[in-house]
């Protein structure tokens, strides 16, 4: 049995270009669908958050248009009740990353407004990458490679291949006008090789022991490409 780390955004909202607070949080498919691989699969999973707190999940993701329907919403919400390692995360400050065999960053905008600056989650990020172990990103979880920079200011990601929250996903979704940068850009720019896929189709990079997913439609492709890494 391995230990994962689900490691989740603490943040209620996301700031937009204008500095209004969009309500946001985690993305419940991307984090459900993964749990219940890997639970399935007999293994045990501890959620850690920026301070301890509890993750906020974004409601919007619980709605039955973007769950294919009212009974996919349900079952949606029925796994996020039954992930009862949300109500009692660990602080991310106190993770030794040598306790666990896996790590899973899932999305939402949340990553954008924390993660993506925090530099305690850069360091996990990073030293997984290093150490070989299995390390999955799915949706807008890769804004937190953004803060995973080394010594030389280089970013630790610089040169691998991953898959990410697309800017023609961002548009369509209607926030890609109103965001203060856009993820696939700001990941370029890092150096970091986004590889495309079509949007909202599942779409998983496979980079050494790096994971990486598009989108929602990418979080149970990914739980499975991050099982074979466990044997």
């Amino acid at each position: 049995m391995a230990k994962i780390l689900f490691v989740m955004t603490g943040a209620d909202h996301w700031t937009l270009a204008d500095g209004t607070p969009h309500p946001t949080g985690f993305w419940a498919e991307e984090a459900v669908t993964p749990y219940e691989a890997f639970r399935a699969a007999g293994h045990e999973v501890v959620v850690a958050t920026p301070g301890g707190v509890v993750p906020p999940v974004d409601k919007g993701s619980l709605a039955a248009e973007l769950n294919g329907g009212q009974e996919g919403a349900d079952r949606v919400a029925a796994g996020l009740a039954a992930m009862t390692e949300l109500k009692r995360p660990v602080r991310l400050e106190d993770v030794d990353l040598a306790d666990y065999t896996a790590v899973f960053y899932p999305g939402g905008h949340g990553p954008m407004e924390d993660l993506a600056v925090d530099a305690v989650s850069g360091r996990i990020l990073a030293t997984a990458l290093e150490s070989g172990t299995a390390l999955g990103v799915v949706c807008h979880g890769p804004a937190a490679l953004l803060a995973a920079v080394k010594e030389d200011g280089t970013n630790a990601f610089a040169g691998r291949r991953v898959a990410a929250f697309t800017n023609d996903e961002e548009m369509q979704a209607g926030l890609g006008d109103k965001a203060k940068w856009l993820l696939q850009d700001r990941l370029t720019e890092a150096g970091v090789d986004v590889q495309v896929g079509e949007p909202w189709a599942p779409h998983v990079v496979v980079d050494g022991n790096l994971v990486t997913g598009q989108n929602p439609a990418s979080s149970g492709p990914l739980a499975a490409e991050l099982l074979k890494k466990l044997g």
